[in-house]
């Protein structure tokens, strides 16, 4: 048996190709996807995701990581340059610092390879012919603008970030696309026990929060007031309203960024008047930030969120609005009718369960704000099968100089597949 198992993995191994890991090849890369890497393929036929390059490129990889059906590798020498290649401003990234994938590529490129990036999931695993995919003329600032971060420790005790796809951590003492007033947390901070922590700053009045677990935290000595622990909490102003945040609830990568979300996904909604009867429901509803921020006229509000911490700061922050917070997973919510659906999951997406609670409700109006192109996809055909017409999408590009990307996509029920 051991001996039909080894010629079998020798079998495999010669199947994957002629090229063995650590060795150079020259790729043509055709695209970027999901994950930041360029995509080309070797003589082989096989698909390799290469890390660092662009498309169109011309680059010499070499293969860290192979199977039967793809290869991985990292670009060495760029032969023939995307005329949009840049040199990364941020010296750590150099140095191997994981955090930005993008850098290399100028910011207009990045917004471009976002879009095509949410496109191909939406032929590709929505299977809806030619989506209508914009990038919206609004934006966040490149540099200075994130307010929250999670940090590594390194070996000596100092924070950093992690190399891509490695435990290890880059230590850094400031970072390019950090807020200002995290500056102490790479001058001052230490990790004792700990090995990672999320650190946030408030951009409306400076105070700063840490959240590290396993507890074990020193320095941070500044002028700011600091506070730690799971419960700590800052104050964000988002659209003029003022939001209470802890820090083991989830928050957008900046104000700037949660306004830009707010400000599209009420375009996408459309008029109160176009909605139906019912509340607007905020799905997976976080903190509340489309129920405190979004003009609903008389109508309630519904927020449902599985995470006892965002639920709390959700009844804090709508307790002057007409508004209901229900703690529950949306698989185990009872649906009831609404008026219109706001529906921002994690990165697994709304799945089925998720899809039939929101269809439940008849809710003409469906936005989805997806933060993971693959999800996107998934839940763009379940919700076109159950009767739901896919209209458009925004790219937005609220984490600049990364792959990662915000999609928000309107959905209209269809009264000819759905009867009310």
């Amino acid at each position: 048996m051991a001996t039909e198992r080894a010629r079998k993995t020798a079998k495999t191994h010669v199947e994957a190709g002629n090229v063995a890991s650590g060795r150079n090849v020259t790729v043509r890369i055709e695209k970027v996807v999901a994950e930041g890497d360029g995509l080309g393929r070797l003589d082989d036929g096989r698909v390799v995701f290469v890390e660092g390059a662009l498309p169109g490129e011309l680059v010499e990889a070499r293969i860290v990581k192979q199977s039967r059906d793809y290869a991985r590798a990292t670009t060495t020498k760029v032969l023939e340059a995307n005329p949009e290649r840049v040199d990364p401003p941020c010296g750590f990234v150099r140095q191997g610092c994981g955090g930005c994938d993008l850098q290399h590529a100028s910011v207009s490129l990045q917004r471009e390879i976002k879009r095509d990036i949410v496109r191909e999931s939406l032929v590709r695993l929505g299977r809806i012919a030619d989506p209508d995919v914009r990038i919206p003329d609004v934006s966040v600032p490149v540099e200075g603008a994130r307010t929250t971060i999670r940090v590594a420790r390194a070996s000596n005790g100092h924070v950093g970030f992690r190399r891509r796809r490695s435990h290890d951590v880059v230590p850094v003492d400031r970072c390019l696309i950090a807020h200002p007033g995290l500056g102490s947390v790479f001058a001052d901070m230490r990790l004792e026990s700990a090995e990672e922590a999320v650190v946030r700053v408030s951009d409306h009045d400076g105070a700063v929060v840490v959240w590290a677990e396993p507890a074990g935290l020193s320095g941070l000595e500044s002028g700011s007031v600091v506070a730690e622990g799971p419960k700590a909490t800052i104050v964000e102003v988002v659209k003029g309203v003022a939001l209470r945040v802890r820090a083991a609830s989830f928050f957008q990568s900046s104000p700037r960024a949660a306004e830009v979300l707010v400000e599209r996904v009420t375009s996408a909604l459309g008029s109160p008047a176009s909605w139906g009867s019912g509340p607007l429901l905020d799905a997976y509803g976080g903190i509340g930030l489309f129920a405190a921020t979004i003009d609903v006229g008389d109508r309630e509000v519904l927020v449902v969120e599985a995470n006892p911490s965002a639920c709390a700061d959700a009844r804090h922050n709508l307790r002057e609005r007409r508004a209901r917070v229900v703690e529950s997973a949306m698989e185990q919510w009872v649906p009831e009718p609404c008026g219109a659906v706001v529906a921002d999951p994690a990165r697994d997406g709304l799945r089925a369960a998720g899809v039939t609670a929101l269809v439940a409700t008849g809710a003409p109006i469906i936005v989805l704000v997806s933060c993971d192109p693959a999800s996107l996809g998934r839940d763009a055909r379940l919700l076109v099968d159950a009767g739901y017409r896919f209209e458009y999408c925004e790219a937005l590009d609220l984490f600049p100089h990364t792959h990662h990307v915000e999609a928000v996509s309107r959905f209209v029920r269809d009264e000819r597949l759905v009867p009310l």
